[in-house]
């Protein structure tokens, strides 16, 4: 058995947590500094953290290579295993020009390009988010505005901003998934703590997005409409969070917050001339003029409401039990590691949820998509494997840093650096969302930051006397607001509007509405760690 130790390094808790802190560093620095591609990043940080487990702290090489290798299985199942089958069913949409058809209808809801914004920017976006996430919402959505007649940079901007607050759960909840396990916490509490916390940032981020595009006569004229959608899909992802799954988090907040806002009277109302000649400034669609059968329509539709009742059904007791049952479970070969206590780690042995897995349920909407759209089974796999194709640098960067986080966290480097950190104290709470938020912005991904600095956050917090469940979701919430400014999303961003090199720019625009939220999120961490909002916590 390797048994952890804190002060590996001449027996100094400080010396130890510098040696710990390498990986971390040169990825950080590879990505923000040197630029290097984030699966090159990656694979280095991992390289250097097996180098640190293995001569600095002593562990195996077998347990060290063994740890890494169960980083990069979890990597990719069940991880990626939602992110490629969310993205096939995606691409089957777009091959079938179902995709345009969605378009279109969300088009015709409003000609207010306020209400647009709030429509496919932040409800259509959350949607994506749920069901894919790793920039697509970003693109997918910059497209739709562009095509709706918004200029590329405003596009762009209302998009990056928009893509907060359903981060934390989206791709099925993966971020947070991935947080519970890292952490050893059971994701239910976590889950239940960031839906505490990112649901804030919907009350606001609403408001902000018509103050981006129309300026105050936009907060002044559509501040109902964008209050009574920020209301609805902040109390709809509470609620799914804490009481229903988190995997069904996003998908509830991006469908309530869209049935509330088109409820809404005031976003019925034509904008004027003044308006929609101030706003759109680009070009507007001639596609979005096409008429469509009702058939083809609620067609368009069918994919996400495949996987709404799927998962919906998947969540019923007797099924969800049923479901359970199908989990496997075994001991991971060659890892036989104790904490510093002496107690064995929970990653000795491994779950394998084959067929409760959000990746799988997926999967099983997927193969309904293929049936509805007539898409054929051969063009179905082509698709599949294509999917695979496009993501695989996206692959490699999430089984990579995956893989370097279990190797920190099973050496006990996280331990060593959690330790460490809690000499702040009290200050932890301001500087918990703080380190997700760098994370994200340097990684471009909630789940990489959550792999990468939710078991340190946990053990700070025991040695600090705060909430473990408080500062592991502080990362996760801090970390979503990263997002709009991390390269890759910016380089999407650009990419999908014809702004290449532009990626400054919009850097500028976004980075005050990043660190004010950040700013945000701090203070209500505080908050919740004291008994002034103590009470908000489970």
């Amino acid at each position: 058995m390797y048994v952890q130790e804190l002060e590996p390094v001449g027996g100094s808790l400080g010396l130890s947590a510098l040696v710990a802190a390498l990986p971390l560093v040169i990825v950080l620095v590879l990505l923000g500094a040197v630029r290097m591609k984030a699966h090159l990043a990656g694979l280095t940080g991992l390289l250097s953290a097996v180098l640190v487990a293995w001569l600095a702290y002593g562990m195996p090489l077998d347990q060290t290579l063994s740890s890494a290798a169960q980083g990069a299985v979890f990597g990719l199942f069940p991880i990626l295993w939602i992110v490629v089958n969310a993205l096939w069913v995606y691409r089957m949409t777009v091959r079938t020009r179902h995709f345009d058809i969605l378009r279109r209808s969300f088009g015709r809801l409003s000609d207010d390009p306020r209400i647009q914004a709030l429509v496919v920017a932040f409800c259509f976006g959350a949607l994506l988010e749920a069901l894919a996430g790793f920039g697509a919402p970003v693109a997918i959505c910059s497209v739709m505005l562009v095509a709706l007649g918004f200029d590329p940079v405003r596009a762009a901007v209302v998009a990056l901003v928009a893509n907060t607050a359903p981060v934390a759960f989206g791709a099925m909840g993966t971020p947070v998934v991935t947080l519970a396990q890292v952490t050893g916490l059971p994701l239910d509490d976590v889950a239940s703590v960031v839906g505490r916390q990112t649901p804030l940032l919907a009350l606001v981020v609403p408001l902000l997005l018509v103050g981006l595009v129309d300026g105050r006569r936009g907060l002044r004229e559509t501040w109902v409409p964008a209050l009574v959608c920020g209301v609805a899909f902040a109390v709809a992802q509470f609620a799914a969070s804490n009481y229903v799954s988190a995997q069904l988090a996003d998908i509830g907040a991006a469908l309530v917050g869209a049935g509330a806002l088109v409820a809404v009277p005031h976003a019925r109302v034509p904008a004027t001339e003044a308006v929609r000649a101030s706003v759109l400034t680009g070009t507007r669609s001639e596609e979005l003029d096409e008429d469509d059968p009702r058939a083809e329509v609620v067609r368009a539709y069918a994919p996400y409401t495949l996987i709404v009742v799927i998962f919906s059904v998947a969540q019923i007791p007797p099924v969800k039990d049923w479901l359970a049952r199908a989990t496997q479970t075994y001991d991971w070969p060659f890892l036989d590691v104790a904490d510093s206590g002496g107690t064995p780690v929970g990653a000795n042995v491994f779950s394998w949820p084959i067929v409760s897995t959000g990746g799988t349920l997926v999967l099983l909407a997927g193969l309904g998509t293929a049936v509805v759209l007539g898409v054929h089974a051969r063009v179905a796999v082509k698709e599949w494997l294509a999917t695979v194709h496009e993501l695989r640098y996206a692959i490699l960067t999430v089984t990579s840093v995956l893989a370097l986080a279990y190797v920190m966290n099973l050496s006990g480097q996280a331990a060593t650096i959690g330790h460490f950190v809690a000499a702040a104290g009290a200050g932890l709470a301001f500087l918990s969302p703080m380190l997700g938020w760098f994370g994200v912005a340097v990684s471009g991904s909630d789940t990489s930051a959550n792999a990468l600095f939710g078991a340190l956050q946990v053990t700070a917090a025991r040695q600090s006397g705060l909430s473990p469940d408080l500062l592991a979701a502080a990362n996760s919430s801090g970390g979503v607001l990263g997002k709009m400014i991390s390269p890759q999303n910016l380089t999407i961003a650009c990419a999908a509007v014809g702004l290449a090199g532009r990626e400054g720019d919009l850097l500028r625009k976004v980075l005050p509405w990043s660190l004010g939220l950040l700013l945000l999120i701090c203070l209500i961490v505080v908050g919740q760690s004291s008994p002034v909002l103590g009470w908000m916590l489970p």
